[in-house]
């Protein structure tokens, strides 16, 4: 058995490139108009929903999306029975490995809490930004794929580019309680790790066998149900006891889980037939796309930072996208050119 799992291969699975840049526009665009109406339901002057039970729905609402698609794909209720009866309910070990990221992911986001409440939000965004990177290391670690010079190049551009799209000058405020620095970057650190690790780990679980991309999610999102619930618990337990589980909800915030629910299937699928680096490129895309929306919607002003990190993020999608074989026939040219010099002069 440790003979198979070795020689496991965990390229991006082998489908249509249509089909690679539809999902991957779809997720982008998905992400973009979640963020700028997630702000929006942030921002409104009425009785704000509890962020904790928005998440929880999203995970819900994820299950029942996941369970459609496998009963799409099984194509009638007793093979959709049997599958979910052979791979969920009898299946405790690989529920436990699925639920690894959604732990990961509540840490990571306790962390970034953490670190919110210790540093400045310009610090935190130009830090928190070593996400990609590392990223890209535990792909290379994980999944022992290689990357050229020129993505790791792209990597680190695209690392910049998100760094000057969300720059804010720092401003003088006055700071009512008292902040950590150290325990803010520890803090850090440690949500930037963990979203390398949990994002590189699921697609690892999603290429290391032919287990269906649906099935995997139902295991994932039950998990990720019990995690959140444990979370409002904490953090707003009270409070929903007091005004109810949909306490805020209006109809902008309905379309707010529901992008969040669309979103995170589509991410699955690109994780699956591309990878997590992909999926960091759209994110970034889909911070200029949401952040040129801004300007029209909350007059928001586009500075040379902005325009600059934009233009960086479009240059270093476009060189991670150069296929590799390229650059390895230019060097093969190159070897045969300086052979055949070499036999001339002999």
């Amino acid at each position: 058995m440790k003979m198979l799992s070795s020689n496991v291969s965990y390229a991006p699975q082998k489908v249509s490139v249509v089909f690679k840049v539809y999902c991957l526009t779809v997720m982008t665009l998905v992400a973009a108009t979640y963020t700028v109406t997630l702000r929006y339901t942030r921002t409104v002057s009425s009785d704000m929903y509890f962020s904790t039970t928005a998440v929880c729905v999203s995970e819900l609402i994820k299950l029942v999306l996941s369970l459609g698609m496998l009963s799409k794909e099984t194509g009638s209720p007793t093979r959709l029975k049997n599958v979910l009866v052979e791979h969920v309910f009898c299946s405790p070990k690989e529920l436990l490995k699925l639920s690894v990221p959604s732990i990961v992911y509540a840490v990571q986001n306790n962390m970034a809490f953490l670190a919110l409440s210790n540093l400045d939000a310009a610090v935190y965004q130009v830090t928190y930004q070593l996400k990609i990177p590392c990223t890209a290391l535990c792909t290379v670690l994980m999944l022992n794929r290689s990357l050229s010079r020129l993505q790791w190049f792209s990597v680190f551009m695209l690392c910049g580019g998100v760094t000057l799209v969300q720059w804010k000058p720092a401003q003088s405020t006055k700071v009512q309680i008292e902040q950590n620095p150290f325990l803010g970057f520890v803090a850090i650190a440690i949500a930037v790790v963990c979203s390398g690790f949990a994002g590189v780990y699921f697609e690892k679980v999603l290429k290391s066998s032919d287990t269906s991309l649906w099935v995997r999610n139902i295991q994932m999102y039950i998990s990720g149900i019990v995690v959140t619930l444990i979370g409002v618990y904490i953090n707003d337990g009270e409070k929903v006891l007091e005004n109810g589980f949909f306490f805020g909800y209006t109809p902008m915030v309905c379309f707010v889980v529901l992008l969040a629910s669309v979103g995170g299937l589509y991410t699955s699928v690109v994780v699956k037939y591309t990878d997590n680096i992909m999926k960091g490129f759209s994110a970034a895309a889909a911070i200029v796309l949401s952040t040129v929306a801004s300007v029209f919607m909350f007059g928001l002003q586009i500075t040379f930072s902005f325009a600059s990190g934009a233009l960086l993020v479009c240059v270093s999608i476009y060189l991670y996208g150069l296929p590799k074989t390229e650059t390895s026939k230019l060097n093969r040219q190159d070897d045969d050119k300086h052979s055949k010099q070499r036999l001339i002069t002999v």
